[in-house]
């Protein structure tokens, strides 16, 4: 007997097959559409998401099947697992800065309100109630350090290195009588050597208007400093059973040698490549031979590059070059004199070849 529909069915009943057929939906049509593998065409197909490259890829032969995948899953990042025991499930928030100190999660409120004050009323409230005086001494000092590098064009990454100098001074307590202009000016010195874009004595003078004589004293100051603290480091590191890592260390820097000094002041006059590097062969083997013992740096790159310039048919009057170097072009000549007297142990035939070069270029002395 065939049951209506809404009508109750006794236990053991199976219902008709013609009324399940008319309880059903009408056809539609499946505009789901799926992405087959178009070499297995497996169904259901083993589709893999590489999030890390962004490709979709198939499980089975490998076929890329779509690219630029977004990932849709959590974003469980975590910026502190030294300090939390790897285990911070943080969503929010940027990466700490380890130029400053403190958690660096306060809110700022800034003036966006229109004019009409209430926003400044607050950010002064809220300054007051979040001041922290060392963390503002070092803000200003690296806007100072910024400044300065970015007026004489110094690389990023010593300015990077000042500013982590000028922390460990400040962290320290150190030279608490010493002006800050001072052991800006030390850190940045150290930092273009350690760098190896080393400037001179007065050229952070220039840059700084502290005087030679003090930045050499602070300089000295903080080498001895640093040291000191490095060994203390690695003493304690030794201490509690790890491995010391020598990149990490802090290396006594040495003393500006001519040939680094050449790659600048060549590139400063515009001078080739081939030239800067004959420069530098010249200048180390000047140390070599001795022809300029005694002579600071800054004279010895100077008169290379005046030998040198000439030599490579670029030839470079000591005047030029002395505005660039910042040395007085009789010096040139004179250092220029005892460099001509050796040229037959100083010049390398293969600078020569194919015409690059003429000795009898050099100027007469």
């Amino acid at each position: 007997m065939a049951n209506l529909p809404g009508q109750a069915m006794l236990p053991g009943t199976l219902p008709d097959p013609a009324t399940a057929a008319k309880a059903e939906e009408p056809w539609r049509e499946n505009l789901n559409m799926q992405v087959i593998c178009r070499e297995c065409k497996e169904f259901p197909p083993n589709l893999v998401e590489e999030f890390s490259s962004g490709d979709m890829v198939c499980g089975t032969c490998g076929l890329v099947l779509g690219d630029r995948i977004v990932d849709t899953r959590s974003e469980w990042r975590t910026f502190s697992n030294d300090d939390q025991g790897n285990d911070d499930p943080s969503r929010v928030g940027d990466g700490a800065n380890p130029l400053l100190n403190g958690s660096q999660l306060q809110t700022t409120i800034s003036f966006g309100d229109g004019g009409s004050g209430r926003s400044r009323d607050l950010h002064r409230a809220q300054n007051k109630a979040t001041h922290d005086k060392g963390t503002k001494n070092l803000l200003a000092a690296y806007k100072e350090i910024g400044t300065l590098c970015d007026a004489w064009n110094i690389p990023k990454n010593v300015s990077d290195t000042a500013k982590h100098l000028f922390k460990m001074v400040s962290d320290a307590g150190a030279f608490r009588g010493k002006s800050q202009d001072a052991i800006i000016a030390g850190c940045i010195f150290i930092a273009c050597r350690q760098c190896k874009v080393p400037r001179t004595f007065r050229e952070i003078f220039a840059l700084t208007k502290v005087s030679k004589k003090e930045i050499g004293r602070v300089f000295k100051s903080l080498e001895k400093f640093f040291a000191m603290q490095n060994e203390e480091k690695m003493a304690t590191m030794v201490q509690a059973g790890g491995v010391v890592n020598p990149n990490d260390s802090y290396n006594t820097t040495t003393s500006t040698k001519a040939q680094e000094l050449c790659i600048r002041y060549c590139s400063q006059l515009g001078l080739s490549a081939k030239c800067t590097m004959v420069s530098q062969e010249l200048a180390d083997k000047m140390s070599t031979v001795g022809s300029l013992a005694g002579r600071s740096p800054l004279s010895a790159a100077a008169a290379c590059i005046y030998f040198a310039s000439h030599l490579m048919r670029q030839g470079k009057s000591a005047k030029e070059i002395s505005a660039v170097a910042g040395v007085s072009d009789g010096t040139i000549r004179t250092s220029y004199k005892l460099l001509e007297a050796e040229k037959d142990k100083l010049i390398n035939l293969d600078w020569l070849k194919d015409g690059k070069g003429d000795i009898k270029l050099l100027p007469k002395v």
